[in-house]
């Protein structure tokens, strides 16, 4: 019991000292508190702006190492080309066809080319290369044409694309009943198919130049077929669903403005997955013609359109516009005016021969906004042929002045030229253009000097389309296509002067036996030294006639809003032969680590 009591004391007495301790030690901590923390609290606020400039400092430095680490990666990173992105091409022109097989104008031919594929093609170098050709053997004498198709080729419908279709596609073009503008550089040559991957082309005579008539696009057998020849030209295939081998692939049309001068037409392609040279990188290309200039520059301006085709120089209000970016490529063409030999005073050799020496062919030079080559014989410089021995005479004003006065056309009051009460006046048509407007004007103050009146007419392109088909000019300022090689039968050949001829292309309807001879011994020679010589008597029967006076050659400008990755400047033979490889075109940048 005295134990059990003892030990509750000893436990009441520990109990009570712990309670004054913690109480001792609650009051210690009391005082610290009151003297420590809540009166130094009460000097915080007047060491606020002190605390707050630290603050600052700490969060602009940690600002300028973010900045600073920012502008480093991007100095390490160039912007890069990327796949992606809408191409929308403004062309001056009307949409009517896409069938290769017809195509001609400019937005036609755009179309057809983005669709469509053919044998052959041209590279950078416009060098002749396959495209759903491989290659080609050549035998028989330079005759016979074997041509072997890339394998596992299909159509954008999935179908394959074998020999078939392209022995039908030169059957087309063939047909007289089929009206192909094209038949006129295919007669006399026999297709026939080998095998499904090899055909042959065998010609009547050899003709140097035929390999780059392999050029145009190739259309689908199984889709065309079931139709007489008759009604190709027409079909629905042509203008709203049709199937190629190309890169783009149809998607849509759209047709805006209610009369014909306001019309546009909008045509959206989209990329063929299974193109054989690789899906294009543009995730759609979109046309859109305009009918005049000034629509298609305000498209271009509001920024509608991402290319502008058919311009012969940068618009004033856009050369100082430094976000633009212009192509200028070489054509291998020739602008000239066409003499028209056939009626009126330009049926007069004497007259022709005094208007070239009374044009100043460097002057036009001069005032074009590039630099141009000129032109002085219908072949162009460096091809097989060229002689200059054979180039017109140059600009001479007292020449031509005595050449008019030797035949008899002297001066009347008015400074216009006279001759049996026949005054020496023409019509000179051209397209409406600033470039061919500019060389017309200053064509017809060259030749008034000398007493000569030149009527000018300038026309929208669709008008000077009907002028050329129906030959309604007496001379012509226009630019002719020669190509790579110098065979230029269709357009001074006396066949082509006739009305029965599908292209009537010999716009100067110059009739010369002699150069008949030599244009078609010309072409069939291989071996270029030979085609010089035969050449010969045609360039001089063409000195001598002067059935055209040679001006330049010609550029296809090019304007773009944004830099087109994988387009570079390089001659070539037609606008459409811009989109060669447009299916490595891009359009979009993105920002990527330098590997240098």
């Amino acid at each position: 019991m005295i134990n059990r009591r003892a030990a509750k004391l000893r436990f009441r007495r520990s109990v009570r000292l712990k309670r004054l301790q913690v109480e001792e030690l609650g009051q210690f901590a009391e005082r610290n508190l009151e003297r420590n923390f809540f009166r130094r609290l009460e000097r915080l606020v007047e060491v606020r702006r002190f605390i707050a400039s630290w603050l600052l400092l700490l969060v602009l430095l940690g600002g300028c190492v973010v900045a600073q680490t920012r502008a480093l990666g991007r100095y390490y990173q160039l912007p890069q080309p990327a796949p992606g992105g809408t191409y929308t091409e403004g062309i001056l022109g009307a949409f009517t066809n896409a069938n290769p097989v017809y195509a001609t104008s400019a937005v036609d031919s755009t179309v057809s080319r983005l669709i469509f594929a053919g044998l052959f093609t041209y590279n950078d170098a416009n060098q002749l290369v396959g495209d759903l050709a491989t290659g080609m053997d050549v035998s028989g004498g330079g005759m016979v044409y074997t041509v072997h198709l890339r394998p596992n080729v299909t159509w954008q419908d999935g179908r394959p694309l074998t020999a078939d279709d392209v022995v039908f596609t030169y059957q087309v073009i063939q047909n007289p009943d089929a009206h192909s503008p094209l038949q006129s550089s295919w007669r006399g040559v026999a297709v026939a198919k080998v095998d499904a991957q090899t055909v042959t082309f065998t010609l009547r005579n050899a003709i140097s130049s035929f390999p780059y008539s392999l050029t145009n696009g190739i259309v689908p057998k199984h889709l065309l077929g079931g139709y007489s020849m008759a009604q190709l030209r027409s079909v629905p295939f042509n203008t709203r669903a049709p199937v190629g081998a190309g890169p783009f692939m149809w998607r849509t049309i759209e047709v805006k403005g209610g009369s014909p001068e306001n019309r546009q037409e909008q045509i959206a392609l989209s990329p063929f997955a299974n193109y054989h040279a690789g899906q294009p990188k543009l995730n759609s290309f979109v046309v859109r013609a305009f009918r005049n200039q000034d629509q298609l520059v305000h498209a271009f301006q509001k920024k509608e359109v991402t290319a502008m085709v058919g311009l012969t120089g940068v618009p004033g209000n856009l050369t100082q516009d430094s976000g633009i970016d212009t192509y200028s490529m070489q054509l291998s063409a020739q602008v000239m005016t066409f003499f028209r030999t056939t009626q009126g005073v330009l049926s007069d050799s004497k007259v022709r021969q005094a208007l070239v020496r009374a044009t100043d062919t460097i002057a036009i030079l001069q005032q074009l906004d590039y630099p141009a080559q000129p032109v002085r014989e219908p072949i162009l410089k460096g091809q097989p042929g060229y002689n200059p021995a054979y180039i017109q005479p140059g600009y001479d004003v007292a020449a031509a002045k005595a050449l008019l006065d030797a035949n008899g056309w002297t001066v009347g009051a008015n400074g216009i030229r006279v001759k049996d009460k026949v005054r020496l006046s023409f019509r000179l048509y051209a397209q409406d253009t600033s470039e061919y407007a500019r060389v017309a004007r200053m064509l017809q103050k060259q030749w008034r000097a000398v007493g000569v009146d030149a009527q000018l007419t300038l026309q929208a392109n669709t008008d000077i389309q009907g002028t050329l088909a129906a030959h309604s000019y007496d001379a012509l300022l226009y630019g002719i296509s020669v190509g790579p090689d110098p065979d230029v039968f269709v357009y001074w050949d006396s066949s082509q002067a006739d009305v029965r001829s599908l292209n009537r292309l010999n716009f100067s309807e110059w009739k010369s036996p002699t150069a008949d001879v030599a244009l078609e011994a010309g072409r069939t020679r291989t071996d270029p030294a030979i085609r010089g010589v035969k050449y010969q008597p045609f360039l001089q029967a063409w000195q001598t006639e002067t059935p055209a006076v040679g001006l330049y050659q010609p550029r296809f400008l090019y304007i773009t809003r944004v830099p087109v990755y994988g387009l570079s400047e390089h001659a070539i033979n037609a606008d459409a032969e811009r989109l060669t490889n447009v299916h490595n075109w891009m359009i979009r940048t993105v920002r990527a680590s330098s590997t240098e």
